[in-house]
């Protein structure tokens, strides 16, 4: 009860807001008669059976899943699949050369002989759900043995729905493990790039802009989807065809207004909504803090080498992007969570609850003693949380030389335990496929200068659980690394192909390969004695976490909870709406061409804009898709709620029709993965108006307009 105790005025100067009908990442299949009615009275004119119906042809048959996690949808009868552009990128990237720069030109089929195979692209459709928490559950009679039966049972269950067909079936937890539900998905091999913008267009604003609002980008990438002559999924193949959609989006360029019904559905990867605050507190204080930093450092280093050399920059443009797109979440985060006082309004939530649980004997008797063992799981985590991420940010995922290596550590153990040349050999032959991709894309003199750096910054920021071997290095050297990691890459196989090939067609143990011998000692810190604890800290605290979800289930009976995000198919719903993101700052809810051209920086690889797009501007060549007042709106902002995985999902009108495409969150709402934040929190979306401009004045792919059923 100590934290029921802290400082009572605290709690009473906290608004404890409720629910707003905007808020919540929920189940298609399972929409409540509350959700349903709001989404009414907002303009959904949709029956639930024409948003989601396992049976006949719905919306969620337009919505895909890719690979990386993104979302995407389908938009014309044969396949076309539409997403974000930093979805698309890594594969872009792939496809890209200094000769063919389709990061910088953009990329346009103008025939669909013209597109280009994406390798390790696939996109996943649901066909199948069903709750099987009962089954799950069977046979778990104490926490100690929760985890193992749970487990046993899924796999079951997951074997006998599967049995011999190629499709992904999988079991995932809601509400901390209190409810369990099995998703099946059809799985597409063959999927191709149709259209990519130009880089001024899909990346425009890049690092600057990024989480915030107003935006000016065009964040959209075009694939297509391919099946078999018979219309089966398969892998590649020149015999493929064109998808034949059981549903696709209308796209409707009639223009939105303010309080507009926006609907969105995809595929959110993580929410914490119903977290403790001590899980706040971590956040702010040790994680956050410390993936900042750990990321600021390389990109930095990423900066200075892409910025020298155009070579470069192709090959980190997508690297670049994933490391920063969570750097600048973070600064957010942080911040946000601060400025909206999310600690301090789930301290509240817990001394209301403990009040709850204090009132009644058998409710004390069940969760009396959550938050004593909230306290010793986070009493671990605050310890560790710094150095494992350091550990993990610029330890062994942080330098490219050190992450490849850890690929080497099973083909090591077998030469330890002199296992049969045939054996070492099997392995190294599968292992031989990864050295091309990883090579194509890497740079020596850039992995030199950030291993330098990070290793230079576990040394100097972490004062325990330091391997031994930076420990040792950073004494000798003064805390600089450089001369170390100087002679690390003239002596590792690691930097090289060549020499990683040639050691692959003889293989030795690997012990005295500096930089394996590096990454083998921070691995060994982390998985040896980090880990442990962690473990620790989850087994002295997650059922506890576990409970205090049912108890709030219980506690608010009237309320209509929603499930965290675990990219699962969700449906959030919302309107068109400006907001005031701070004192005298109100913003608009959309945002023209005029903006755009108002950051335009030349030869900045941030602002600048494509030749032909300032001749468009110029004549103001805007087509039907210029809204009444001659302007071309670019993006626009709903009140729905989605998170990352949400990326590239449609923003879909009361009809059913595609009106933009999500694409981000704003900054005042950094806090929402924690605390949907009802006054400020936005989605950023490009319009579709822009989407079939770019397509058919930029990119003059009128035969992908043609393909689409667009609405006027």
């Amino acid at each position: 009860m100590k934290k029921f105790l802290l400082s009572l005025f605290m709690f009473l100067t906290v608004i404890n807001t409720q629910l707003k009908a905007d808020e919540g990442m929920w189940l298609p299949y399972s929409l409540s008669n509350q959700s349903l009615y709001e989404m009414q009275q907002l303009g959904c004119q949709l029956t639930p059976e024409q948003i989601f119906n396992l049976n006949q042809p719905s919306l969620k048959d337009a919505i895909v899943q890719f690979a990386n996690g993104c979302t995407g949808e389908l938009i014309s009868p044969n396949g076309l699949l539409l997403t974000n552009h930093h979805c698309g990128l890594g594969y872009v990237q792939a496809l890209a050369s200094v000769e063919h720069d389709y990061l910088t030109d953009g990329f346009w089929a103008l025939d669909m002989k013209e597109e280009l195979s994406c390798d390790g692209l696939y996109v996943s459709f649901l066909s199948y759900v069903e709750d099987v928490t009962e089954q799950v559950l069977e046979g778990v009679t104490s926490k100690e043995d929760r985890e193992y039966i749970i487990n046993e049972n899924a796999k079951a269950l997951i074997k006998e729905r599967k049995g011999d067909r190629d499709v992904r079936v999988e079991i995932v937890p809601f509400y901390n493990g209190n409810q369990f539900i099995m998703f099946e998905y059809d799985v597409y091999r063959d999927v191709r790039l149709a259209a990519c913008p130009p880089w001024g267009i899909g990346k425009y604003g890049a690092d600057t802009d990024n989480w915030t609002w107003p935006r000016h980008k065009g964040d959209f990438c075009i694939f297509r989807v391919y099946t078999s002559p018979d219309g089966r999924p398969a892998k590649y193949s020149e015999d493929n065809v064109p998808m034949k959609s059981k549903h696709y989006l209308p796209i409707n360029i009639k223009g939105i207004e303010q309080g507009d019904y926006a609907m969105i559905m995809g595929y959110p990867g993580s929410t914490d909504r119903y977290s403790t605050s001590r899980t706040i507190s971590n956040i702010i204080n040790e994680e956050g803090p410390a993936i900042i930093d750990c990321r600021t450092t390389k990109l930095n280093e990423y900066r200075k080498h892409m910025d020298a050399d155009q070579e470069v920059f192709i090959k980190y443009a997508s690297k670049q992007a994933s490391v920063s797109n969570y750097w600048k979440y973070y600064i957010g985060q942080v911040k946000q969570l601060q400025r909206n006082r999310v600690y301090d309004r789930r301290l509240l939530q817990e001394y209301q609850f403990g009040v709850w649980v204090y009132s009644n004997e058998s409710r004390k008797a069940e969760y009396g003693k959550i938050f004593d063992e909230v306290e010793v799981k986070w009493d671990i985590l605050d310890d560790i949380m710094k150095p494992m991420t350091y550990l993990r940010e610029a330890g062994w995922n942080g330098g490219e030389a050190i992450s490849f290596s850890r690929r080497f550590k099973y083909i090591n153990d077998l030469l330890k335990e002199k296992a049969s040349k045939e054996e070492v050999a099997k392995v190294a032959e599968a292992m031989n496929a990864s050295v091309d991709g990883f090579f194509k894309d890497y740079d020596m003199a850039l992995d030199k200068d950030v291993t330098t750096a990070l290793l230079n910054l576990i040394y100097k920021d972490i004062d325990r659980y330091v391997p031994s071997m930076i420990t040792e290095i950073g004494d000798e050297n003064n805390g600089d690394f450089t001369a170390w990691v100087n002679e690390a890459f003239e002596k590792s196989i690691f930097v090289s192909q060549e020499r990683v090939e040639k050691w692959l067609a003889n293989p030795k143990k690997l012990d005295k390969d500096p930089i394996f011998a590096l990454t083998m000692n921070i691995i060994e810190m982390y998985n040896d004695v980090v880990i442990p604890l962690y473990f620790e800290a989850s087994e002295a605290g997650d059922e506890a976490e576990r409970l205090y979800i049912k108890g709030l289930k219980e506690m608010q009976a009237d309320r209509n909870f929603y499930p965290d995000a675990n990219f699962t198919m969700r449906l959030t719903y919302g309107t068109v709406e400006p907001y005031k993101g701070a004192d005298a700052v109100n913003y608009n809810y959309v945002t023209t061409m005029d903006g755009v051209m108002a950051k335009y920086k030349p030869g900045n690889w941030e602002f600048d804009i494509p030749q032909d797009v300032r001749d468009l501007y110029e004549a103001r060549d805007y087509g039907r898709y210029a809204d009444e007042n001659g302007d071309l709106i670019v993006n626009f902002i709903t009140t729905n709620d989605i998170t990352g995985g949400n990326s590239g999902s449609p923003v879909i009108n009361g009809k059913g029709e595609l009106i933009g495409l999500a694409f981000d969150g704003n900054w005042e709402a950094m806090s929402g993965d924690l605390s949907f934040e009802n006054k400020v929190q936005r989605t950023i979306c490009m319009d579709a108006r822009y989407l079939l401009w770019c397509i058919e004045k930029v990119g003059k792919a009128q035969n992908i307009i043609d393909e689409m059923t667009v609405i006027e």
